[in-house]
């Protein structure tokens, strides 16, 4: 699949209903709208490595409280949208080669899309007074970016509906962020493609400082105190048992040391017919494993 899809490329509609399990089975094959501002980090809800969990099936995202208000209230929103401006808009899925978008809505000549958001608290979300004040969200930004790319669109309609009201700000196609969204999506696909996790961000880490947490911890951290100092003991032990041990094998005081000779692992990097080759297919799936260190 051409991952260098033109700007002014004409999309592909998918005959898929929003929402649906086949939809959303198709959606974790594409690079989707919504997803865009996780992949490049702006997003407030997701990381980089939770939407690759996401995509790899190893997690799958919930549907919260505020996410079932904005699908309820989807319908009313278009139709108030439809009836402030004139506007026929129809809710499509479309592609344009990896990338896809769920629109909201399109209008009949396909120039203009609509972006719907239905805070859950209303007029008093930060989401409200910031369009009151016509500023957009970088995330959301980004999203009806992605959107005007795949859609071929001239302009999109970022529409906040209140369950009564709404407020419209127009957004422009920008050729330069659209190259973003592209790079940032390339760069993440390699991910994808090598089944291998991106950095944990910042956004990663939750700090905890209950009291079940405070007292493991503490046990933890005693503990490794005392297999350290154990450790060292024993690696100083060791040392001044194999420098007196002169033989193949010596025992004594229930303690053996024994010298032998192991085979070292074979580097396929120096074998001239796998240099061309593409090994990445024969790589393991990775797995997740724990690391408990003490700050």
């Amino acid at each position: 699949m051409d991952m260098h899809v033109p700007f002014s490329s004409t999309p592909t509609i998918i005959q898929l209903t929003q929402g649906s399990q086949a939809w959303l089975d198709y959606r974790r094959t594409m690079r989707n709208a919504s997803e865009t501002a996780a992949v490049l980090g702006k997003s407030p809800w997701m990381t980089p490595y939770q939407l690759w969990l996401n995509k790899t099936g190893r997690a799958n995202s919930k549907t919260t409280a505020a996410m079932q208000h904005g699908t309820d209230m989807e319908p009313a929103a278009r139709a108030a949208y439809e009836s402030q401006t004139g506007e026929v808009m129809q809710p499509l899925v479309l592609q344009a080669g990896p990338y896809s978008a769920s629109l909201d809505g399109m209008d009949l000549d396909g120039k203009l899309i609509v972006e719907i958001k239905c805070p859950y608290r209303g007029t008093e979300s930060a989401l409200w007074k910031e369009a009151l004040a016509g500023n957009v969200p970088t995330y959301y930004q980004l999203q009806v970016q992605h959107q005007l790319y795949v859609a071929g669109a001239e302009i999109a309609h970022f529409w906040v509906f209140d369950g009564s009201h709404g407020l419209l700000i127009p957004i422009e196609r920008d050729e330069a962020v659209m190259e973003t969204i592209r790079t940032g999506w390339d760069e993440f696909q390699r991910y994808l493609d090598t089944d291998t996790p991106p950095p944990l961000s910042d956004a990663d880490t939750r700090v905890r400082d209950d009291a079940n947490w405070n007292s493991a911890a503490t046990a933890f951290a005693e503990a490794k105190r005392v297999v350290d100092a154990a450790d060292a003991v024993l690696a100083q032990a060791r040392e001044a048992l194999v420098g007196l041990a002169k033989h193949p094998k010596e025992t004594g005081a229930g303690v053996s040391v024994t010298r032998f000779w192991k085979a070292v692992s074979v580097d396929y990097k120096k074998i001239p017919a796998l240099k061309c080759m593409q090994l990445e297919e024969f790589r393991g799936k990775a797995r997740e494993e724990v690391r408990v260190s003490v700050i």
